[in-house]
């Protein structure tokens, strides 16, 4: 095994663990604080934690820019012109992310951290749906096949394998996973969009993050206080809710940071591969956290579900060939 896989697979393992606690510490958050505010706090969090690395990014090619004088290097001019260059664009980004943050803490409440966990992982599906309709990337008969089968495992373990009771599930549970499903679709888009900006060299995925979350944290603090009672600044006070404001950025932050460094290391099919267990560790933590059941059927999907991303990446690898 090569120094990178070590690396990557070193990285995708915190990617595992980060991504699928997730959910558990949204859902152990205090009753006080709302999806709002905690969705604003976790994008302004999260911002604080790229805009370091993003200016470490800045200064190393800076510095190669400098030492080189390669135009393919980036400097901060060049940066500054393409972040203005991509402007609207970039708050269409924040827009989007924003409401997506936002959807994302009360899509997990409804749904648990179970459910929602799978849900999320439908993202390949979207993936594949944007790439086509927007990229015009291809996909095979086979992809179409395991997509759909993706959903049956999604269906095996929201219905607790009887899709009689399906009808008769908690209201909150099926619009949780449908909220859910919507942002992950939204979550795609939004991907799919700024994809062309990685290809054409005009924005690095660490500006992007830190770019989405400032946009996004300042819009949703802002309406906030705009549509919430003034007397809800106590809540940035309590010592509790500033420790979960903290960590559910941190959390997150760590999640996406990892997944970006394991790219920097494996191919997309294998990062990919690697990051599609994290439902595995949010069931682990939310059964011993928050006392949500895990079931045989949960099993069940989350093995099909599994396996249907492992057959779709490699089908992708394969065209790709």
């Amino acid at each position: 095994m090569d120094n990178n896989t070590k690396k990557g697979l070193i990285f995708g393992a915190m990617g595992v663990f980060f991504v699928g606690i997730q959910p558990v510490v949204a859902n152990a958050r205090p009753e006080s604080l709302d999806a709002f505010i905690f969705a604003a706090m976790t994008c302004l969090v999260e911002a604080s934690i790229f805009l370091p690395l993003m200016c470490l990014e800045l200064k190393v090619n800076n510095s190669k820019f400098k030492k080189n004088n390669n135009e393919n290097q980036i400097n901060k001019d060049s940066v500054w012109n393409n972040w203005k260059k991509n402007l609207g664009l970039l708050i269409f980004i924040g827009i989007i992310f924003a409401l997506n943050q936002l959807l994302f803490f009360i899509g997990y409440g409804l749904a648990g951290a179970i459910n929602g966990a799978l849900t999320q992982k439908t993202s390949i599906f979207f993936g594949l749906l944007f790439g086509y309709f927007i990229l015009k990337e291809r996909f095979t008969k086979i992809q179409i096949i395991f997509s759909l089968t993706l959903f049956l495992g999604l269906l095996i373990a929201i219905s607790q394998g009887s899709f009689i009771y399906f009808f008769e599930i908690n209201f909150e549970i099926v619009m949780g996973v449908l909220i859910l499903l919507f942002i992950t679709c939204l979550w795609m888009f939004g991907h799919t969009m700024t994809k062309p900006l990685f290809k054409r060299d005009e924005i690095t995925p660490t500006q992007m993050v830190f770019l989405r979350n400032i946009l996004s944290g300042v819009i949703l603090i802002t309406l906030y206080f705009i549509f919430f009672p003034v007397e809800n600044f106590k809540l940035f006070l309590i010592p509790i809710n500033l420790f979960f404001f903290i960590s559910m950025g941190t959390v997150y932050g760590i999640g996406l940071f990892s997944w970006y460094k394991t790219l920097s290391y494996l191919e997309v099919s294998k990062a990919t591969i690697v990051l599609s267990p994290t439902p595995i560790v949010s069931a682990i933590f939310a059964a011993l956290i928050l006392g949500e059941q895990y079931t045989i059927f949960h099993i069940i999907g989350t093995i099909i579900v599994v396996i249907s991303i492992i057959i779709i990446v490699n089908q992708k690898k394969i065209e790709s060939q």
